[in-house]
């Protein structure tokens, strides 16, 4: 814990706000750049991937960005390595370095007119570099800020800290707007998603700063002057049958979190655009709706976790997203005006995705110090193995018209709030423990 004193108002010392800053920045920005793919995705597609079918365009595009996602557990695994062997804020200050160079460069790949078959080449290279460098952020992010918060707080910070990566949706679904609004479709499409990437560069350089200057925490210190650290933490994790135990249970948490969110989420503007038919200026704005839901959404449930426990929340929100998935997502479908979509855009949002908010808290509270960065790192990006496939399982399962729609992507849903349930009931609660 920070030697610092703390803020009779706020609770938190300067070294405590100045650690939470500095990872809810960089969780800030895989949000911005995750989303802008999201977002230019139907729009783009045929640039890197031309085909006479838009399905398979967008097959095509979803793929390359299941790249970037599917990457993220190699960088968490690798990244998580070096942070409990050379300490959370040296690792932070490498990845965001990476991934904000990473998601600039987008910005200046040349198209398939332009260079023809290597364009969606550099296009995937680029996205596995992001994925791997974006992966080794949460982990490095998450422990470094509840090691260094207090425990009474711990549930709060831990929404909030998570809630970064839906401050980065915003974000860039405010610049979407701003960008679409000011230039002509044709000319978005030459130049406007370039745009687009290139202003993500600028919270990677704030997040930069603040880094340098925020302290290793003290947990991770004692460890170190005590000559313990771990030589080969991820070895360890998975060597030790207790600590390869809670490892695996806690994978099933995240893969049903990841699903269920990349189902909502990951898919919305696709939906929206391709099978709502909304028109596309709308489309920002009820993406600006959800990202807001799930940004309070999630600071909500770690509040709600400190209060009950972090199980508990979980289970409640999922049950509630298996219950009302099909009838919300049936409502949006038929919907016939804007704020019958926003009705059913954030009551689909906070239930699908809002449990996501104790999972910095709950991962750091689960694993030792010495492979705690490791170990939450891979297990968290570790969902996306299989929930990151939820927009391509959804582009495949669902058909152009018809009734079907709402209730087969309602299901979707229901199977990623299923797994969380699952894994739920399977791990122990965690709230009253230490973090030494």
């Amino acid at each position: 814990m920070s030697s610092a004193r703390s803020n009779s108002t706020t609770g938190l010392s300067k070294q405590q706000k100045s650690v939470l800053l500095g990872s809810f920045l960089g969780w800030s920005l895989d949000g911005y750049d995750l989303v802008l793919m999201l977002l230019v995705i139907p729009l783009i597609s045929h640039l890197f991937f031309p085909a006479s079918n838009l399905t398979l365009s967008l097959l095509a595009t979803f793929a390359t960005y299941i790249v970037t996602l599917i990457m993220r557990p190699v960088g968490g695994a690798f990244f998580g390595n070096f942070g409990d062997k050379i300490g959370r804020k040296k690792t932070m200050l490498i990845t965001i370095i990476g991934f904000s160079a990473a998601t600039f460069s987008t910005g200046l790949l040349p198209t398939w007119e332009m260079v023809g078959v290597f364009a969606p080449v550099l296009l995937v290279a680029l996205r596995f570099t992001q994925g791997f460098f974006a992966g080794g952020e949460w982990g490095s992010g998450a422990v470094i800020t509840m090691e260094t918060a207090p425990k009474s707080s711990r549930g709060l910070l831990s929404g909030i800290l998570q809630s970064g990566y839906n401050f980065g949706f915003m974000m860039a679904s405010i610049v979407y707007y701003f960008v679409f609004a000011a230039l002509p479709e044709n000319q978005f499409i030459e130049v406007g998603w370039r745009i687009m990437f290139f202003t993500g560069i600028i919270p990677g350089l704030i997040a930069l700063f603040v880094r340098f200057r925020m302290e290793e925490s003290e947990v991770w210190l004692e460890k170190y002057r005590q000559k313990e650290i771990e030589r080969a933490p991820l070895r360890k994790v998975f060597s030790d049958k207790e600590q390869r135990k809670r490892f695996l249970l806690a994978l099933i948490i995240t893969t049903g979190l990841m699903y269920a969110y990349y189902s909502t989420m990951g898919f919305y503007p696709t939906f929206l655009q391709d099978y709502v038919n909304v028109t596309k200026s709308e489309v920002p704005t009820l993406m600006i709706v959800a990202t807001a839901t799930s940004f309070f959404g999630q600071m909500f449930a770690g509040y709600a976790s400190q209060i009950i426990g972090r199980m508990k929340t979980l289970i409640l929100f999922a049950i509630a997203a298996v219950i009302l998935a099909i009838p919300v997502i049936y409502g949006l479908y038929h919907a016939i005006s804007f704020y019958e979509r926003t009705l059913y855009t954030v009551i689909l949002i906070f239930v699908a995705t809002s449990g996501f908010g104790p999972m910095p808290a709950f991962l750091s509270e689960r694993f030792s110090t010495e492979v705690r960065n490791s170990a939450s790192g891979f297990v968290y990006n570790g969902g996306l193995l299989f929930g990151a496939w939820a927009p391509l399982i959804a582009v495949i399962i669902l058909p152009q018209v018809g009734y079907l729609i709402p209730i087969l992507l309602g299901i979707n849903v229901m199977i990623g709030s299923i797994i969380i349930l699952v894994g739920a009931k399977s791990n122990p609660e965690t709230r009253d423990l230490e973090i030494k």
